[in-house]
């Protein structure tokens, strides 16, 4: 099916939203693309027209199947694109989103499978995020926040769930990244922050806020 970068934009923010919400509304999809809610109603008509989603009336709409494993194949392109540009050209993982977000568009099946191929067929992203395989399952992926760790307990970074330039580049301060060892040695009840210590590194306070956003593997 030939789609066209709009419509696969709004078809991976549905998947995105609906991983919250069941259904999604209209001024919820607005919202997350900074679009008006006239523009999304018209979308939605296109989207719907090429059966890609579906509609109950006072809830809202979702993707149904062939929606949902169109937008995974979108994520997977994305992915691997990051993974690409992060492990084969040395991009820093905080300048790869916008640049995989163009490479995204470009559908054709056999480069995205040879991309694979070449890549040895990754599972995670270089955020820490699952690439789904080319039958669009996602792997399972065993997580916990950073903030279920218990104290003095080591765990290993495993994603982010923020992952803007302007967090990355936070992180890139501290020294976190994925696959970092991490244990909290302090909670500050005061504001939620954490004194946390890093492997090779001197201890460092991060904000709540901050720390809602890392995940990690912990047995």
């Amino acid at each position: 099916m030939n789609l066209s970068t709009s419509e696969e934009n709004y078809i991976k923010s549905i998947y995105h939203l609906q991983k919250t919400d069941e259904t999604v509304n209209t001024n919820a999809l607005a919202k997350e693309l900074n679009t008006k809610a006239a523009s999304v109603t018209d979308m939605l008509k296109k989207l719907k027209l090429k059966k890609l989603i579906q509609y109950e009336r006072y809830y809202g709409f979702k993707l149904n199947e062939k929606g949902t494993q169109t937008a995974l194949s979108i994520i997977r392109r994305h992915r691997l694109w990051e993974y690409f540009l992060v492990a084969k050209l040395g991009f820093d993982w905080d300048k790869v989103h916008i640049i995989a977000e163009e490479l995204e568009h470009v559908s054709s099946i056999e480069l995205i499978k040879k991309l694979g191929t070449y890549l040895g067929n990754p599972k995670i992203d270089p955020h820490g995020d699952p690439i789904p395989d080319v039958n669009g399952k996602l792997p399972s992926i065993k997580q916990i926040n950073l903030f279920a760790l218990p104290l003095n307990k080591t765990g290993v970074i495993s994603s982010v769930s923020n992952q803007s330039t302007q967090m990355l580049e936070m992180l890139n301060h501290y020294g976190i990244a994925i696959g970092s060892q991490i244990k909290i040695n302090k909670t500050f009840d005061f504001d939620k922050s954490l004194e946390i210590k890093l492997s090779k590194q001197p201890a460092c306070i991060i904000s709540e806020q901050v720390a809602k956003n890392i995940f990690v593997y912990h047995d």
